[in-house]
């Protein structure tokens, strides 16, 4: 065991110095251009200060120890090294910062890009009045997908996934295993009123669309966008278009329980709605500011934005943006206030760091970071209505927050 522990003693400390060997776009508020490694974070001398070093050996006495102790099966070194590289990027205490393995790296990939294989369903984790963590509700099912004809509905809470139990597992770990090759299945177990029930699901390939849109009453067109990732800009562009070709005389754009997305998606969009302006501004690591201004071509119609304390990244930004240029009215609740991007740094093995690199300003230059967006209009959902919307089962005429935004519309 020893050359394995000397082979990942190497890898674990380019992990714990920040060597890279290229920079991509990844999650959060993202930048999307490619930064060679000449000019990004691993041009930074790391000197081996003694904690690094310090760290370096505990890991070295730690593996010495298993090798020498451990009564169990050797372990696997590429899970060992893929929850310390975990740790350390856990350790720094940003919330918004996190590694992704080399396996996992294809998924994560194309996740950005709106599509993955799966089963067809939306999780998200459920706790019970004694906010115990019990599984992850099923929050919507794929229509046509693999789950659905399997008898999956939404409200089922997933408990085990092909045996492995997921009350001590991420929601980030819960998918990677639900998510596997495409034509292979797996066995899902859920809750469903308080009766355990399982189904064997085929995974296959989904296209996720960002945004869905159409008219309500009183020529208001009304456009959920579920995220900022790939294909978001031209999917919302084209069903406001389509929307006002219907005759829409206002826009209401919904963005709550949006986790955000790309910097290229948001700015596209926010370049075709707004006037001539700056639309978004970024302080990187090294001092450098960049500015993206918007052309003078403009939607020259009234909008609002549905918002909520799940509204992150792009979206808050997003609504904020409409709020400052005064196109925009925000209704909803106050959003969670997050001010730095991301960049994700290529490990040498194939794994990825998605790192804070950066801040970002609004466009009349105002931090977000722990203050979010406050609505023009505050108002909440109760804890059914919220639960409803989380599933996409609130209908309009039952929406307080979207009847005030509307509100708004015809005021």
């Amino acid at each position: 065991m020893e050359d394995r522990i000397t082979r990942y003693l190497t890898a674990a400390a380019c992990v714990m110095m920040g060597i890279a060997v290229g920079i991509v776009a990844c999650y959060g508020l993202l930048l999307t251009r490619v930064i060679p490694a000449s000019a990004g974070p691993a041009a930074v001398q790391v000197e081996e200060t003694d904690e690094i070093a310090a760290g370096q050996q505990k890991y070295a006495e730690l593996m010495g120890i298993i090798d020498q102790c451990y009564i169990g099966d050797d372990p696997d070194m590429t899970v060992v090294n893929d929850a310390m590289a975990s740790a350390v990027v856990a350790g720094i205490g940003d919330r918004w910062s996190y590694y992704i393995s080399a396996e996992d790296y294809q998924s994560y990939q194309n996740n950005l890009q709106n599509s993955y294989v799966g089963v067809g369903i939306t999780i998200s984790a459920y706790y019970n009045e004694e906010s115990e963590f019990i599984g992850y509700e099923v929050t919507e099912v794929s229509q046509g997908g693999p789950a659905e004809a399997a008898g999956v509905l939404a409200g089922d809470i997933l408990i085990r996934a092909d045996g492995t139990d997921l009350s001590g597992i991420s929601l980030q770990e819960t998918k990677n295993i639900v998510q596997g090759e495409e034509g292979t299945t797996v066995r899902l177990a859920f809750l469903r009123d308080d009766n355990i029930i399982e189904y064997d699901v085929e995974r296959r390939a989904f296209t996720v669309i960002p945004a869905e849109g159409w008219m309500l009453d009183h020529g208001v067109g009304y456009i959920r966008i579920d995220n900022f990732d790939s294909g978001c800009s031209d999917a919302v562009i084209a069903l406001v278009e389509q929307l006002q070709g219907e005759g829409a005389t206002s826009l209401l754009f919904d963005v709550r329980n949006n986790p955000g997305g790309m910097k290229v998606e948001l700015t596209a969009l926010l370049d075709y709605l707004l006037p001539e302006g700056v639309i978004f501004h970024t302080v990187d690591f090294t001092g450098s500011e960049e500015l993206v201004e918007s052309d003078a071509s403009c939607v020259d119609l009234p909008m609002a934005v549905l918002v909520n304390a799940d509204s992150y990244s792009a979206a808050e930004y997003f609504a904020c943006a409409l709020q400052e240029y005064g196109v925009g009215t925000v209704v909803g609740e106050k959003t969670f206030g997050k001010g730095y991007y991301q960049t994700g740094i290529m490990l040498s093995d194939g794994s990825c760091v998605n790192l804070s690199v950066g801040k970002y300003y609004t466009p009349q230059g105002k931090s977000l970071i722990d203050l979010g967006v406050t609505p023009d209009v505050e108002l909440s959902l109760d804890t059914e209505l919220a639960a409803l919307l989380a599933k996409h089962q609130l209908e309009p005429e039952n929406d307080p927050q979207l009847q005030a935004a509307m509100d708004c519309l015809l005021k």
